[in-house]
């Protein structure tokens, strides 16, 4: 049987915030969907604007980051594979096409894109609670760093 080729890059917004969840497994899975713009020249010779929707998954640890770091609006670059799956619902057969990410990198700045635009990007508040073993810097000296201390 000869080898075929599925790898699929996308640019786009988040359009809702991404979901996590854990199979029964204990494996993480984050879904999100992509708005993708594009342009194209219509029949009557005017410019005319669409928007694709994508669903994508990201699994492990690369699911867990977006969930982390990402809200809805924000812009990301995803690189993956496309996934067909089909299932039955209330007696009708059911399928879908889907993008599984092996990479997703965050785009733009910190106060780009979504409803929070002046929010920095910091962890949702589903993740994680600071404990007493965390270390957190409150103030941080003018004084020199002396490299020689740094234990790498």
């Amino acid at each position: 049987m000869a080898r075929s080729f599925n790898q699929v890059v996308l640019m786009g917004n988040l359009t809702r915030d991404p979901e996590l969840r854990a199979t029964p497994n204990g494996q993480n899975v984050c879904s999100f969907s992509l708005a993708l713009n594009r342009s194209y020249k219509g029949s009557d010779g005017n410019w005319q604007e669409a928007t694709d929707y994508v669903d994508v998954s990201a699994w492990g640890p690369v699911g867990e980051r977006v969930h982390q770091y990402v809200t809805k609006g924000r812009p990301v670059l995803v690189s993956g594979r496309l996934q067909s799956r089909s299932w039955e619902q209330e007696g009708q057969k059911r399928s879908k096409v889907e993008v599984v990410a092996q990479d997703v990198t965050f785009l733009g700045g910190r106060g780009e894109g979504g409803d929070e635009s002046s929010a920095p990007l910091t962890p949702t508040s589903t993740t994680k609670k600071a404990s007493d073993k965390d270390v957190v810097i409150d103030d941080i000296s003018d004084e020199p760093i002396d490299l020689s201390e740094i234990p790498f």
